[in-house]
C-alpha cells in the first residue's frame, strides 16, 4: 500500500498525532513488503535457526518502543522508518547468532543516519547463487556464495546497496533515494549502471554466467 493512499495518509497522522493503536494497522499493511527484505537480509546460515515472521514481530514490538521517535522525525517517510527497524533487529539477531562475524562496531545500522550495510554482498551472493539454474559441481552451495561475495566486494559499497534495494527489497527508486540519501535521477542512474558491473563481474567468474 503506498504512503499517499488515502488510509494510509490518515493512519500515518493518527500515529503522529499519538495514536499507537495506527501503528498495528500501518504495520500490517506493510507486512509483505517487510518479509521480503528479511528474507533477503537474514543470513542464509541461520535458516531453520530464525523464521521470518519471529523478526516481523519482534519489529513490531521494536517500533511500538519507538513511535515517539518516529513522531519526533516528520520528514522521515514511514516505510523507510520501519525498514531502520527491521534492518537493526536483524543487526541484532546477526551478532546474537554469529558473533564472531558481527564484533565490527562499523556494522551498526544508525537509526538517525542510513547506512550502506556492510553484509550486502553477502546477501545478494546468497539470493544468486540460490537463483543458478545449473551450479558447477566443482563447488559447494557454501563455497559459491564465498566466491561471490568475494567478487561482488569489487563494487562500490552504494551500487552494491542500490541494487540490493531495487532488485531484492523491490524498494521504489524515490525509497532507494531516500534511504541512501542521494538524489532520485541519480539513483536511477546509479542503478542501471551497476547492474551492468555486476553482470560483468560474475559473468567472469567460471561457473556463474547464467546466475
Amino acid at each position: 500500500m503506498a504512503d499517499e493512499s488515502e488510509t494510509t495518509s490518515r493512519l500515518i497522522a493518527q500515529l503522529r498525532g499519538g495514536e499507537d493503536d495506527a501503528l498495528a494497522e500501518l504495520f500490517t499493511n506493510y507486512r509483505d513488503r517487510l518479509k521480503r527484505i528479511v528474507r533477503f537480509r537474514l543470513d542464509y546460515r541461520l535458516a531453520g535457526r530464525i523464521s521470518e515472521s519471529d523478526v516481523i514481530q519482534e519489529s513490531y514490538l521494536s517500533a511500538r518502543q519507538r513511535a515517539d521517535y518516529y513522531r519526533g522525525k516528520p520528514e522521515m517517510p514511514f516505510f523507510v522508518w520501519l525498514r531502520l527497524i527491521v534492518n537493526q533487529k536483524l543487526v541484532d539477531l546477526h551478532r546474537q547468532h554469529l558473533q564472531a562475524e558481527m564484533r565490527d562496531a562499523r556494522k551498526e545500522i544508525s537509526i538517525d543516519q542510513p547506512a550502506v550495510s556492510p553484509h550486502t554482498s553477502l546477501a545478494m551472493a546468497a539470493h544468486l547463487v540460490g537463483q543458478a539454474t545449473s551450479p558447477s559441481r566443482a563447488f559447494s552451495r557454501v563455497e559459491r556464495i564465498a566466491t561471490l561475495e568475494e567478487a561482488l566486494n569489487q563494487m562500490e559499497p552504494i551500487d552494491r546497496e542500490v541494487i540490493a534495494l531495487r532488485h531484492f527489497e523491490e524498494l521504489t527508486n524515490t525509497e532507494v533515494a531516500t534511504v541512501l540519501d542521494i538524489d532520485v535521477q541519480a539513483a536511477s542512474k546509479r542503478y542501471v549502471r551497476a547492474i551492468k558491473r555486476m553482470k560483468e563481474i560474475v559473468s567472469a567468474i567460471p561457473g556463474f554466467d547464467e546466475v
